[in-house]
């Protein structure tokens, strides 16, 4: 395999497990005066918050999902191929990726907002949308605390704050919730593969790192600060994870492939399950996605 295409698969690889600074509370009707600044994106550019935008482009699953909760949902005019949660965005008009976007199809939207994901492939894209006078927030949730960040951030820029910080309680709240449950349980350690060739696994960089720990689990790569760092068949080994978290296509690939039976937990028969469609992606159900891991980690606690 050429070393461009190792590189495309873990470009790819952290795209999926991918797909903001604070900013002052305001309510609904308590918007920042035009032209004054808001704070910075992760981007590094400068965000400055108007009147509230009426159409607004969002090209991130999550941040749909997001807009949605805080009740933007309405005033969206564009989203990508893969935003389908809740059902309520498919009824928004596909512009197709949110990776490299095609900059003239949004534009003919008449976005007065656009929300990408602050991924490198993705800065000629804000820089074009930019150029053309048009406000543009970048965006990457790589942990929990920036999912906090983003949601205030989202609630700023489209004039309604104070539901953003209801949803964050909620959030908070759930998440609370199940760390309570599961702290005196005894901590299983989780290996989490997201890719084979080359083979990736869950690092201490992600939010669902974050989530196995919240679920009463111990990540045995949570000490790598990358969200999907590279590891070796024999590192796995030598680390000797209690159980194995997968899809459920990967699953049934583990359980059958010779490879996958050095190790003990596939042996066992304790490679399991994730809801995929839950648990990878950071926003308003975080909540329920560690609830559904810590239902996996410990079936006995009745979660």
């Amino acid at each position: 395999m050429s070393f461009m295409s190792v590189a495309r698969r873990r470009s790819r690889a952290a795209t999926l497990l991918a797909l903001a600074l604070t900013a002052p509370a305001c309510s609904r009707t308590e918007l920042a005066p035009r032209g004054a600044a808001v704070s910075v994106d992760d981007f590094g550019d400068t965000l400055r918050a108007g009147a509230a935008p009426r159409r607004i482009v969002s090209l991130n699953p999550t941040t749909t999902e997001l807009l949605f909760a805080i009740g933007a949902g309405n005033r969206l005019v564009g989203r990508t191929r893969w935003d389908l949660y809740p059902d309520s965005a498919r009824y928004v008009p596909d512009l197709g990726d949110g990776i490299r976007p095609n900059v003239e199809i949004v534009l003919a939207a008449r976005p007065d907002l656009v929300v990408l994901y602050a991924g490198e492939a993705n800065r000629p894209a804000a820089a074009e949308l930019r150029n053309a006078g048009v406000r543009t927030l970048s965006l990457k949730i790589d942990h929990i605390a920036e999912f906090y960040r983003a949601l205030r951030l989202l609630g700023t820029m489209t004039g309604d704050s104070a539901s953003a910080r209801i949803v964050e309680d909620s959030v908070r709240r759930s998440l609370e919730s199940v760390r309570a449950r599961t702290a005196s349980l005894a901590r299983p350690t989780v290996f989490w593969p997201v890719w084979e060739q080359p083979l990736l696994a869950v690092g201490g960089g992600s939010f669902l790192s974050e989530l196995v720990t919240i679920a009463g689990g111990r990540n045995v790569y949570d000490s790598l600060k990358g969200p999907s760092p590279q590891v070796s068949m024999e590192d796995v080994v030598e680390h000797d994870p209690d159980v194995i978290f997968a899809g459920p296509k990967s699953a049934r690939h583990l359980r059958t492939d010779v490879a996958w039976k050095r190790l003990r937990a596939v042996r066992e028969g304790r490679v399991l399950v994730v809801d995929t469609a839950l648990v990878l992606r950071p926003a308003v159900r975080l909540g329920e996605a560690a609830r559904s891991l810590a239902r996996l980690l410990h079936p006995e606690a009745g979660f």
